[in-house]
């Protein structure tokens, strides 16, 4: 084995840890996306009606998002209690297990618990990798590796996508399922984070208390200015490309924009913006100004989308691509998320933090059906990006700076 001291950057980037854990997150990815893919199939398959498949789609769906919430904060908490090796393992059993039962499911009613299992193994994925990779790499490689992480797993989204398209929905389940089981096999040589074991036997560290997080005013809003930097990346997915179709429409597109389609390109675009940001961040030696840059590129996309007057279909999607781009930093939000907070409470904040962001949907969706009542598509559109451009700005430009951060410290 090549030792810490004597492995080069990129033996470190490139390490087991890091590999695994870029792989977990592309299943995850696949996984959490694909029942918005199937929704249509798999609900008509079991002889709904065209109204009963909205309204349960949108039930089913709300009830993953619930378990992706409430995973949040309990895979956080095992992964600053146990390890976060323990959550490596454990939400990958579940959500794996759960992927393959809904390959068998026949009706709703299972359908929507099945789902909203596989919601809480899938909250643990992203956030244990993130903070296992950040705690086991050098400092100055953190940003890197994380990325590389998000930008492998991110291509989930796409190869889902194409999945669907080439086999039978049922098909699609058992395939992601069967992807779990076998990276589960692959994760047995992974070690655990030195940081952490350190201070697993130490029993007078409260490790793994959600409720610290609120216990000091500062701490809190360190907390909640990490939700509020995702906010535009949610944004994007959310509401541009999800109601794809109803911006298209709006805009007097010669044809109508699928959703899935948009969903697709905007994750190649995240997938190397992804990629691209840890390098940034590693050049301008400051994980804010990466971020901010980031953002300040998906605000004018945003402009452009909303008011350039584009009529052209493949205009559209290619502005998809950038924008995702743009909306690359999640990686790069999440390894702050880490950063802020100490050793006794990481795993909880990275863990919980994209998860209250993806949580976050559901206030965006509801205020833009709010505003339809009153303003036009775009319009709608504009407010709500105007309320988490502005969260994610004020956000990004008033929280520490945590480039090359010693991450061996503790909260109290």
């Amino acid at each position: 084995m090549i030792s810490t001291q004597t492995k080069t950057p990129l033996q470190h980037v490139f390490s087991i840890p890091v590999i695994v854990a870029a792989l977990g997150y592309f299943v995850d990815i696949y996984d959490l996306l694909l029942f918005g893919i199937v929704r249509l199939p798999s609900l008509r398959s079991m002889g709904l009606s065209e109204e009963a498949v909205s309204s349960v789609g949108a039930s089913i769906l709300n009830w993953q998002m619930t378990g992706l919430l409430l995973g949040g904060i309990l895979w956080g908490v095992l992964g600053d209690k146990k390890g976060r090796l323990s959550v490596l393992f454990g939400s990958i059993i579940t959500y794996s297990l759960a992927n393959i039962a809904c390959g068998f499911v026949q009706e709703p009613g299972t359908y929507k618990v099945l789902r909203f299992i596989a919601g809480v193994g899938l909250a643990g994925e992203l956030g244990a990798g993130i903070t296992l990779v950040s705690e086991i790499l050098p400092r100055q490689l953190r940003a890197i590796g994380t990325s590389l992480v998000a930008g492998i797993g991110l291509m989930g989204a796409v190869v889902g996508y194409f999945t669907v398209e080439l086999f039978a929905w049922r098909t699609a389940y058992f395939i992601g399922g069967a992807m779990g089981i076998v990276l589960l096999l692959l994760r047995i040589g992974v070690f655990e984070s030195g940081i952490f074991a350190n201070i697993r036997e130490q029993k007078h560290v409260r490790k793994g208390n959600f409720f610290l997080l609120f216990a000091k005013r500062e701490r809190l809003f360190r907390y909640l200015k990490c939700i509020g930097m995702g906010l535009p990346t949610w944004f994007v997915i959310g509401i541009l490309a999800t109601f794809g179709n109803e911006f298209g429409k709006t805009l007097g597109m010669p044809e109508p924009i699928q959703p899935g389609l948009a969903i697709m390109w905007s994750y190649i675009g995240l997938s190397a913006g992804d990629l691209a940001s840890g390098f940034i961040s590693h050049w301008l030696q400051s994980r804010k100004k990466a971020v901010f840059y980031m953002m300040l590129f998906t605000f004018l996309c945003t402009f452009i989308f909303l008011y350039s007057g584009i009529r052209s279909v493949e205009a559209i999607y290619a502005l998809y691509v950038l924008l995702g781009f743009g909306i690359g930093y999640w990686a790069m939000f999440v390894t702050i998320g880490a950063e802020q907070f100490g050793t006794n409470l990481r795993a909880t904040a990275a863990t919980t933090i994209p998860n209250m962001v993806r949580g976050m949907v559901v206030l965006m969706t509801t205020l833009y059906g709010f505003f339809k009542g009153s303003f036009s598509i775009i319009q709608s559109g504009a407010l709500v990006g105007l309320f988490c451009f502005a969260i994610g700005f004020y956000s990004i430009l008033t929280i520490p700076e945590s480039h090359g951060k010693d991450l061996d410290f503790l909260e109290e």
